[in-house]
């Protein structure tokens, strides 16, 4: 339950105490979103300490432990942060991005389960051993509740985020063309020289193309509960209902069809999106039931 706890803290102060303006400057906020994984971090194990240790041997069961995650959180995010600082912003280059971003996480979750055998004697082999082994690993009430939530966060705000690294900017498809106006100005001189013949005068002419771009709130709304529907539907081995899910999002998007660049961007986001969906299903199913 420790080693679970120590993963949602994790989540949490990388995806939700995370701001937008942090992730935009993130070397300069570095040090802030350290802090945060202190905070969470601390209050895990002050939590898990009376109950496990009765405040016994504090160096080792609080203090060593929660200074190894915070300050290898901090090196592999200053040299991810400066390997992804070197690359464009091309789809060949986001497909990079993704894999700093994965291996990134991986390490993350790799010194927690470090930290978990070297100061509280979590046996790694073994676990991996009954993880192999079906019907081998039986999780109590608390740890199946952490470890659902645990889920949902991946589906929703990690899988999100793996995606909108892959897909990258949005194309100019998404924008959508509202119309033209234009404005005209004219100007006459009434009063000019009696030898001069004609209209003296100054026209000037505005035309405007107005676009309107798609709410991407909305957008984000959507596919977190999309995923979270797939979740639940391979959980139950539902899989053919999945298919409605991908039929009504082509059904609403059946216009921009034609447009192939249009075409490539949605489908390479619903496909990302449901594969990241019947994975966490699956794996959700094989632990709880």
């Amino acid at each position: 339950m420790l080693l679970l706890s120590l993963v949602l803290a994790h989540l949490i102060a990388d995806f939700y105490l995370q701001t937008d303006h942090m992730v935009k400057e993130k070397l300069k906020n570095i040090w802030k979103h350290t802090a945060h994984h202190f905070i969470l971090n601390a209050l895990v194990l002050s939590l898990f300490l009376p109950v496990d240790y009765g405040y016994k041997n504090m160096n080792k069961n609080l203090l060593m432990p929660l200074f190894l995650i915070v300050i290898t959180h901090f090196l592999i995010d200053y040299f991810k942060i400066k390997l992804v600082d070197t690359l464009k912003a091309t789809n060949e280059e986001n497909i990079k991005r993704l894999c700093f971003f994965i291996i990134d996480q991986l390490l993350h979750l790799g010194v927690i389960i470090f930290t978990c055998q070297l100061f509280w004697g979590l046996e790694i082999k073994g676990l991996f051993v009954r993880l192999l082994i079906k019907n081998q690993v039986s999780l109590g009430v608390g740890s199946s509740i952490l470890f659902c939530i645990i889920i949902v966060i991946l589906a929703t705000s990690v899988s999100g985020h793996m995606i909108k690294i892959l897909l990258g900017s949005l194309p100019t498809q998404l924008l959508a063309f509202e119309g033209k106006y234009a404005f005209k100005n004219e100007r006459k001189e009434v009063h000019f020289e009696e030898r001069r013949v004609g209209n003296r005068g100054l026209t000037e002419e505005y035309n405007y193309t107005i676009f309107s771009k798609h709410d991407l709130s909305r957008g984000k709304l959507i596919g977190y509960i999309e995923r979270l529907l797939v979740l639940i539907l391979t959980f139950y081995s539902a899989y053919p209902a999945i298919g409605f899910i991908v039929a009504a999002k082509s059904i609403a998007r059946f216009k921009q069809m034609d447009d192939r660049d249009w075409a490539e961007y949605f489908l390479l986001g619903t496909l990302s999106s449901m594969f990241l969906g019947i994975t966490l299903g699956i794996v959700l199913r094989e632990f709880l039931k």
